[in-house]
């Protein structure tokens, strides 16, 4: 198989653009203290707030209160030690929560924003709303788990 090569710098720049500025899905970006630097039209799609509502708040905006504590516990680690569990491009599913109050379930990976001494300045995360298809895993569940029930056992 051919190597592939890098895109040419012009055309790096014109994907990145069109990537971020996408409503497709949502990428955020926040820095050491987990406050929001960056909000995609695909977070205001996804979640509900603007962009000017979003940036300088913390990330609580979209974190249920329950999940609040382990998500801050896991956060400083990474910014005390520059590794995550997570930073390999593993995919995330966790609920999340609209600017309506409505919790939605959200599919995400994490890229560590690092500055240029090395040091983790923040982390930015690509994000997708699948509560329609958890949803509908949660329905598929419940039928088969009723069927399992229903049948007359075989002796």
């Amino acid at each position: 198989m051919p190597e592939q090569s890098s895109p040419a710098p012009e055309l790096a720049d014109l994907i990145g653009s069109a990537v971020l500025s996408s409503p497709a899905d949502a990428i955020i970006a926040t820095d050491r203290e987990g406050i929001i630097r960056f909000w995609n039209p695909g977070a205001e799609r996804i979640f509900g707030f603007g962009r000017a509502e979003a940036v300088d708040r913390s990330l609580d905006l979209v974190i249920p209160e329950r999940l609040r504590a382990a998500h801050w516990r896991g956060y400083e680690q990474v910014m005390r030690t520059g590794v995550s569990r997570y930073g390999d491009g593993d995919l995330l599913s966790v609920p999340g929560l609209t600017k309506s109050g409505a919790r939605i379930s959200v599919e995400f990976t994490i890229v560590p924003v690092v500055d240029a001494d090395g040091r983790v300045a923040g982390m930015a995360a690509i994000m997708r709303d699948v509560t329609a298809k958890y949803e509908e895993l949660k329905a598929l569940r419940r039928k088969l788990a009723g069927a399992s029930e229903s049948k007359p056992n075989d002796a």
